[in-house]
């Protein structure tokens, strides 16, 4: 066996006390996220939506509680519903982000009444469950799935933060200064078949799955993110006004939209600025390009006679072990990440430095794969072979065709709950207020 997540589910043999207090831990991380992210504006801004792209951070609030209800209390606990009348005010795919302002949602304190009333009765029910019986329950699915799902919605509360306006209202320290990389600016990464997604991941969701063979050929990738310095050499170049970097669609977009700089930047006496929440700073050259969009990816990398990876290609670099022919859960191995791997979490408000994180990287050398910003690739979103959808086909199966374009990777605003080795994002071409970056690839062994 080749795959360390191809193994056989050993659900019987867990411990069950260890995943119970996973599962807490996971959840209470999650929660304490929510309320900082929720706590640090007044309620006019809880309110307000700061971008038709966004919902008002209260409707996040409560949409969260409504999801642990259904899916902890509900479906898991057998529980009756606590608010069935709310049950459509946060159906995601009943109501779109633009019209959610309009819809006579729960007032902040009433959200936050009802998510920690929703909480304390999972902790209750968290205290005896057995981790078994069903596929949703076995190995804790459903808690780790509820907390993946909040951290994916304090992300977008983050990404919220970033578009509002008005005084700094998060603080976070930088992450450690290291010195100038200088490393190689490409790594090899051999041919050859490697297994790629997870068969036995226990909170892995369904687009991840099945565990299956890839053949990729040879290929170069980047050693590090795509830097801010190495994307304003391609503006100065002229690069967002030569259509012979762009795609036909991605020309289309920019011109429509006057797109001329990666979001959130602007040049101001003959210096280029950028807006991070609330503050306003010079581009650090030496930082991994955010805010770009998949059209503006692709251009840079036509620009510099290169390519985006494939997501196959992606995940061999980030997985794949060529002395022992396995793929691992991490780039660095099959451990959890810890704060010398990555930059996770929101413990930074900011990519780290190109070059950071060298206990992070792969078997090969290829660096900050998880972590710092989500990593476009050329590749549709589409199901692996075997795919099945669970526990709802709105999770994935809807978003499956050539529209979406699949991330990979994680970024700085994204919890390691939500982020591993196999782990899938995709979005729109157009979309960059996201924590966007990426890294280039090119053919061949030479």
């Amino acid at each position: 066996m080749t795959d360390a997540d191809t193994a056989a589910d050993t659900s019987a043999d867990i411990d069950i006390e260890a995943l119970r207090q996973r599962a807490l831990t996971t959840l209470t991380t999650a929660r304490d996220r929510t309320t900082l992210l929720t706590s640090c504006v007044d309620e006019p801004e809880l309110t307000a939506q700061v971008s038709p792209l966004m919902s008002p951070l209260v409707w996040d609030l409560a949409h969260i509680g409504n999801q642990e209800e259904l899916w902890l209390l509900r479906a898991v606990a057998g529980r009756d519903a606590m608010r069935p009348d709310i049950d459509g005010l946060y159906d995601a795919f009943e109501h779109p982000r633009s019209e959610r302002p309009s819809l006579p949602l729960l007032p902040p304190a009433e959200a936050r009444q009802y998510a920690a009333e929703v909480r304390g009765r999972v902790t209750d029910v968290l205290e005896s469950h057995a981790f078994r019986g069903t596929r949703l329950t076995d190995m804790g699915f459903a808690f780790g799935m509820v907390a993946q799902h909040e951290q994916q919605h304090d992300e977008t509360m983050l990404i919220t933060h970033q578009l509002r306006t008005g005084p700094q209202a998060l603080t976070a320290p930088d992450p450690e200064p290291v010195p100038l990389y200088t490393g190689p600016a490409e790594v090899l990464v051999p041919g050859g078949p490697f297994t790629m997604g997870t068969s036995s991941e226990p909170w892995a969701l369904d687009n991840e799955k099945p565990a299956h063979r890839r053949e990729v050929a040879p290929f170069h990738i980047d050693t590090t993110p795509v830097t801010n310095g190495a994307y304003l050499a391609f503006i100065e170049d002229g690069g967002y006004d030569d259509p012979r970097w762009w795609t036909t669609e991605g020309w289309a977009h920019i011109r429509r939209n006057s797109v001329t700089a990666p979001g959130f930047w602007r040049r101001e006496a003959g210096q280029w600025l950028r807006r991070r929440f609330g503050v306003t700073e010079a581009v650090p050259l030496d930082e991994p390009v955010v805010h770009v969009c998949w059209y503006e990816a692709d251009a840079y990398a036509r620009w510099a006679g290169r390519r985006l990876p494939t997501e196959a290609e992606w995940e061999k670099a980030a997985r794949h072990d060529p002395t022992s022919d396995r793929s691992m859960r991490y780039p660095w191995g099959d451990a959890d990440p810890a704060p010398e791997h990555a930059n996770l979490g929101q413990r930074h408000l900011r990519p780290a430095p190109a070059g950071s994180y060298p206990a992070g990287e792969s078997p090969l050398g290829v660096r900050q794969l998880i972590g710092d910003v989500w990593e476009w690739t050329s590749s549709d979103f589409l199901p692996y072979p075997g795919f099945k959808a669970f526990p709802y086909k709105e999770y994935s199966e809807v978003f499956f065709g050539p529209e979406y374009k699949v991330l990979r990777g994680g970024s700085f605003a994204v919890d390691e709950v939500a982020c591993r080795g196999t782990f899938r994002n995709w979005d729109y071409p157009i979309r960059r207020q996201i924590f966007s970056g990426f890294r280039t690839a090119r053919s061949g062994a030479v």
